[in-house]
This record gives structure tokens, C-alpha cells and sequence, in this order.
């Protein structure tokens, strides 16, 4: 093993889980994200997992995601822009709590 490389130990009973909404809320020393499945038809959501990191953290996950992104697009071509999307349903909300 590399010294970039980690050995990710996933327990047998984690499950994984669909997430079609989010939540994130920040303060000065955390984010935290809820990731929610809105049921459809309701006007109603069931929380998923609750996930905080720090700042740092964050920015990293931005720049991954961002890269994730790009490889996807250049693969499978472009994803439509959440901007063409209507708001009110595009699965996003930003909260700040500082």
C-alpha cells in the first residue's frame, strides 16, 4: 500500500442508502449535511444519514465532487444544469446556523 492509499473497513451491516434531497447547514467550525428520501406524491421526506465535517473537510469534498463530476460528464456526456431545474424541487436546501 501506497502512502496516498487507505484501508477502508466497511462493516458487513452497513447498508447503503438513496438519497434525493439534502440539507446542509454550517457554523464556524462544522457542516452538516442531511441527507433526506422525499417520498413521492407527500410532501414529506424521511432522513437517511446526518453527516458532519469540518470546513476543511468541506472544501475537499467540494473539489472531489467537482472532479467526480467532470469524469462522469466526460464519459457520459452532460449533466443539466440544477439552474434549469425548478427550484422548489431540485432536492438542495442551504441553511446556515452560525
Amino acid at each position: 500500500m501506497t502512502g496516498n492509499e487507505i484501508n477502508v473497513q466497511i462493516p458487513q451491516n452497513l447498508d447503503p442508502v438513496y438519497s434525493n434531497m439534502i440539507q446542509i447547514a454550517f457554523k464556524d467550525d462544522e457542516f452538516t449535511m442531511m441527507f433526506l428520501h422525499q417520498l413521492p406524491a407527500v410532501n414529506q421526506a424521511k432522513a437517511k444519514a446526518i453527516v458532519s465535517i469540518s470546513p476543511t473537510h468541506a472544501k475537499k469534498l467540494l473539489m472531489a465532487l467537482q472532479k467526480s463530476v467532470n469524469d462522469y460528464e466526460e464519459k457520459f456526456g452532460s449533466i443539466a444544469s440544477a439552474a434549469s431545474q425548478d427550484s422548489a424541487s431540485d432536492g438542495f436546501t442551504l441553511r446556515g446556523y452560525s
